[in-house]
C-alpha cells in the first residue's frame, strides 16, 4: 500500500494544531471556574463585601465568614435583595485567633479568600493588631491543609504596608520589596511603637508567616497562595454602616478630609502627604481575577491606581459638575490649591511598579473623578 507522505504530514499539521489549541484552551481555563465555591472571611468588611459581590455577579457560590448574626444577616439580606440568596450563605467565626477556628467552614470549597485582619490606627496594645493578622492568617492557612484536596487556591489581602518603607527619596516599589523598617521600630521601641508602624507590622509578619507555612507544608498541598497587597483603598462602601464614625480607616479619613475638611490632614502640610491609593472595586476584582488566573499562584500582586497627595482629591472633588452632597455641605473644603504650583518638586509620589499586576491581572483601574464622584453619591444616599 502507497503512503501519501504529504498527506501525512498534513495530517501531522492538523494533529499538531489541534494540540496547540486544547494546550491554550486549558491554560486559558480558570483556576476556579465559575460555578465553584469560595470561601470570604470576614466577609462583612469594605474590601471583603465588595469581593463577595463580584464573585456573585460573575457566577461562584460564596461562604462568607462574620463575627455575629446580626452581620451576617445584613449581608444575606442585601445579597438576597441583588438576587444572589442562593448562591450566599454566612457562618460565624467569632474569634479567628482560635485553633481550629477555621475547621468547618473550609470544608467543600474550591478556594479562600482571606480579607479577615484589622486596619486600625487606634490601638493600646500590639497584640490587638499584630495576633488576629498572624494567628488568624496562619489558622486559615492551617485548617486548609486539613480539609483535604478540594481547595485549589488561596488568595491572602496583605498591603503594600508590607512592602514599602518610609522615606523622602522618590521610588518606584515593587513585589520584591519588604517593609524591614517597621520590624526594626517595634524592636526598639516595644509597645511605644506608633500605631501605624504596628499595622504596617502587623501586614508584613502576617505575610511572611503564610509564606513560610506555605513553603513548609508545600509537597502536602492541593492549594497554592496568593498574596494581593493594595495601596490605601478608597470608594463607595456597602457595608452595614449606621454613621460616618463607623467608617473604616482608610475611608474616614478621606470622609473628614475631603468632605468636613477636618483632622490632621485638612491644614497644609497634610494635604502634601503623599501615598498611593486604588478604588474598593478594583481591589476587589483583582482579588477575584487572582483566582481565575493560573499565573496568579505563588506571587504577591500590587494593585494600586497611582501616587497621590491630598490636595488632589480635594481638587478632584470640587472640579465636579455636580456636588452630590451639596445639601448637607454646600462647600467642600477647597483646602490649598496653590500647593501643587508652588512646589511642584516637592511633591514625591509613592508609586508602585504596574507591570506584574498588568501582565497577570490586568486591572483597568478608575480614575480620581470616578472614585470620587462614586463616593460623594454613596455618601449622599446615605443622608451623610
Amino acid at each position: 500500500m502507497r503512503v501519501d507522505k504529504e498527506h501525512l504530514e498534513l495530517r501531522s499539521s492538523h494533529f499538531t494544531n489541534l494540540l496547540d489549541v486544547l494546550s491554550n484552551l486549558q491554560l486559558n481555563m480558570p483556576v476556579i471556574p465559575t460555578g465553584g465555591k469560595v470561601l470570604v472571611s470576614g466577609a462583612n468588611g469594605y474590601v471583603a463585601m465588595w469581593v463577595v459581590r463580584i464573585l456573585l455577579e460573575k457566577g461562584y457560590s460564596v461562604r462568607g465568614t462574620v463575627r455575629s448574626e446580626e452581620k451576617g444577616k445584613f449581608l444575606a439580606d442585601y445579597f438576597t435583595e441583588l438576587g444572589y440568596g442562593t448562591k450566599f450563605e454566612f457562618f460565624i467565626v467569632e474569634d479567628i485567633t482560635k485553633d481550629g477556628a477555621f475547621d468547618e467552614v473550609v470544608k467543600d470549597v474550591d478556594a479562600i479568600e482571606h480579607t479577615a485582619s484589622p486596619f486600625t490606627y487606634n490601638v493600646k496594645e500590639p497584640d490587638a493588631l499584630l495576633k488576629p493578622a498572624v494567628q488568624g492568617t496562619v489558622g486559615m492557612l492551617r485548617s486548609a491543609l486539613k480539609a483535604g484536596s478540594q481547595i485549589k487556591r488561596i488568595v491572602i489581602t496583605s498591603s503594600v504596608a508590607a512592602i514599602i518603607n518610609p522615606t523622602t527619596e522618590p521610588r518606584v516599589w515593587n513585589e520584591d520589596d519588604w517593609n524591614t523598617s517597621a520590624a526594626e521600630e517595634f524592636e526598639r521601641l516595644g509597645a511605644a511603637t506608633s500605631s501605624i508602624t504596628l499595622y504596617r507590622l502587623s501586614k508584613t509578619l502576617a505575610e511572611q508567616a503564610a509564606w513560610d507555612f506555605y513553603k513548609k507544608y508545600k509537597s502536602q498541598l492541593s492549594w497554592d497562595l496568593t498574596m494581593i497587597n493594595p495601596s490605601l483603598v478608597f470608594g463607595p462602601p456597602i457595608q452595614d454602616l449606621k454613621s460616618p464614625s463607623a467608617l473604616n480607616t482608610s475611608l474616614a479619613t478621606w470622609f473628614d478630609t475631603v468632605v468636613r475638611g477636618e483632622g490632621k490632614l485638612s491644614m497644609k502640610e497634610g494635604l502634601a502627604v503623599t501615598s498611593s491609593w486604588v478604588d474598593v472595586r478594583d481591589t476587589a476584582l483583582g482579588h477575584v481575577l487572582a483566582l481565575q488566573k493560573e499565573e496568579a499562584g505563588g506571587q504577591r500582586i500590587t494593585t494600586s491606581a497611582s501616587g497621590f497627595i491630598w490636595q488632589e482629591w480635594l481638587n478632584t472633588a470640587n472640579a465636579l459638575e455636580n456636588n452630590p452632597l451639596k445639601a448637607t455641605y454646600p462647600n467642600l473644603p477647597h483646602g490649598f490649591p496653590e500647593i501643587i504650583d508652588e512646589n511642584p518638586e516637592r511633591i514625591i509620589h509613592i508609586d508602585f511598579d504596574p507591570s506584574k499586576e498588568q501582565r497577570i491581572l490586568g486591572i483597568k483601574y478608575r480614575t480620581l473623578t470616578e472614585t470620587t464622584k462614586d463616593t460623594l453619591e454613596e455618601f449622599a444616599r446615605r443622608g451623610w
